[in-house]
């Protein structure tokens, strides 16, 4: 019955058909299946397939990879009210795009997988300066700070990673939050996130979310 449910939710999240995917976790619910079996054994597995279509195809379908997220964070979000005690979180995630930058698609796909990976997501949103890019992950024990960039001047001006990095040193917290970046101008020219001062980067919002988990863990062992 399992396998079915898994082929089902599978194909209406490769259709970008969101309310099929509800449909398919409905009836399994109706079915039997515990709120935890949907996020561990339909959602989660869905997020990783599409990770791994991904790094055999860059170029995959950008739409299929928004929707994906976008159910994963809806139906997971939804199932936790109903766990039957509340599940071991992964870590925490300060995340916006960068000082005079704003666009969100990308940041919204990086959303969707962490949090159906049960990582905690604090979104800034867009035009997001360093200072509060910092404070907010001390004030929320975030281990990573994730910065997007649509554009090369907001990914290098001043108020931009450069300045996050600049500030975690500054505050000695280096150790204990991690930078990562991602967004156009990180493709066109890979090395540049070691320019900027970030740890990681990550060419696209789902792998971003990968990038991000295995941040954290160098935070928390």
């Amino acid at each position: 019955m399992l396998e079915s449910y898994i082929q089902s939710y599978n194909e209406a999240v490769f259709e970008t058909d969101k309310q099929a995917a509800l449909d398919v976790v409905n009836k399994a619910l109706s079915d039997g299946l515990s709120p935890e079996d949907v996020v561990f054994k339909l959602v989660i597995p869905a997020v990783e397939a599409m990770m791994a279509r991904i790094e055999k195809d860059p170029d995959s379908n950008l739409a299929q990879h928004f929707m994906t997220a976008q159910i994963a964070a809806e139906v997971t979000e939804r199932m936790l009210e109903k766990f039957s005690r509340p599940p071991q979180v992964i870590g925490r995630v300060v995340i916006g795009a960068a000082h005079g930058d704003l666009h969100s698609l990308g940041k919204r796909i990086v959303i969707g997988c962490l949090k159906s990976m049960m990582v905690e997501v604090s979104d800034l949103g867009v035009n997001v300066s360093a200072e509060q890019f910092v404070d907010t992950a001390v004030a929320e024990g975030a281990q990573v700070i994730a910065v997007s960039s649509l554009m090369v001047h907001t990914a290098i001006g001043d108020n931009g990673p450069q300045r996050v990095r600049a500030l975690l040193r500054e505050r000695g917290l280096e150790g204990r939050i991690k930078l990562a970046v991602g967004g156009a101008p990180y493709r066109f020219d890979p090395e540049l996130y070691t320019r900027v001062g970030a740890d990681a980067w990550a060419p696209d919002g789902v792998t971003a979310a990968k990038v991000i988990v295995q941040l954290i863990h160098e935070v928390k062992p």
